[in-house]
């Protein structure tokens, strides 16, 4: 032990017994990691592709519509997903408000998480042993570079998601007074509510995808006879706008009370016009005080050197001349 001691200290400094005991720690975590994840096959399921097969073979069609797609990630949906319900349906709306719908979207979620982490840790181990090590650094800073691509890997889907649930939000919330109009010239015209929002889904999608894979859901679930509040309310809670939330409930409420649908409409959707404009003007108004850093940075080092730069060339001139 003492000559692999002696060996690893000259070859990798003072810490060379820590890398390689770090080295052979993650290595038996990757070695282990199948064996832990690996899942026992559900016998249900045996029976359930057993009888695919049997009548694949016999060339007999399925009576029954029975999932038969196969999931990679399903053996290890116990260690992807939460197995905390409401920590679950957190993720879950999350991930749908940013709109991704796949059934497996927690598990590819966590799945990233997991594998950007650990391709992190690996990356951050392969630069400190050919860069850093030499340099005989200190345990901190043995820990940033080894750990913190980890952890930036592991905090990349996160970001990511974060991120895709503002801009969506974002669309379907500039898009929203647009629909609503069009959805007010629909109902006017003689359609139902059910057809009018088919058809605003249609023409604002070329402009706001978002919103119109929102109409179409809606319209999708209607049609497969699911209740009217039930759908409504989903899709306020799948889009995760105010304006929507609203909406909802206007409609929600005009239906219970028999109030006509399309006078409803025409009052909200001139309040959305109105709230569009007042956003537009705050931004308008934001805009000075965010380029008034800018300014300074961009204007006051230049108009210096015009103002001081002669000078101070002048005072250092008159110096270097002497008495």
């Amino acid at each position: 032990m003492q000559a692999i001691n002696q060996m690893l200290t000259e070859q990798f400094g003072q810490l060379g017994p820590l890398y390689a005991v770090g080295g052979l720690g993650l290595l038996l975590i990757l070695i282990t990691l199948p064996v832990v994840l690996r899942k026992q096959a559900d016998p249900i399921e045996k029976l359930k592709q057993q009888n695919l097969a049997d009548k694949k073979k016999e060339g007999k069609k399925d009576r029954l519509r029975v999932g038969t797609k196969s999931h990679k990630l399903e053996k290890y949906s116990n260690f992807l997903e939460p197995q905390n319900a409401e920590e679950y349906s957190a993720v879950k709306m999350k991930l749908l408000q940013a709109g991704y719908r796949s059934r497996d979207a927690v598990r590819f979620y966590h799945f990233a998480q997991f594998a950007l982490g650990i391709l992190g840790i690996i990356l951050g181990v392969v630069y400190f042993m050919l860069f850093m090590a030499g340099n005989e650094p200190t345990t901190q800073q043995t820990l940033l570079w080894i750990l913190g691509p980890g952890g930036v890997g592991y905090m990349f889907p996160k970001y990511w998601v974060t991120k895709r649930q503002q801009q969506r939000q974002e669309e379907i919330q500039d898009g929203f007074p647009d629909a609503l109009d069009m959805l007010l010239v629909c109902v006017e015209a003689g359609q139902s509510m059910d057809q009018a929002i088919l058809r605003v889904a249609r023409e604002i999608r070329a402009s706001y995808p978002a919103l119109a894979d929102e109409f179409e859901t809606v319209s999708n679930e209607i049609k497969a006879g699911k209740e009217k509040a039930t759908v409504l309310n989903d899709m306020a809670e799948r889009c995760g706008v105010m304006d929507i939330s609203s909406f909802v409930t206007v409609l929600i409420q005009s239906a219970t009370f028999g109030t006509s649908i399309a006078e409803a409409l025409r009052v909200y959707a001139a309040e959305m016009r109105d709230k569009r404009v007042m956003r537009a003007e705050e931004k308008a108004n934001k805009l000075p005080t965010k380029m008034t850093l800018a300014t300074m940075m961009l204007t006051v080092p230049p108009l210096l050197i015009i103002l001081v730069g002669p000078s101070v060339h002048g005072i250092t001139q008159m110096g270097s001349l002497g008495p």
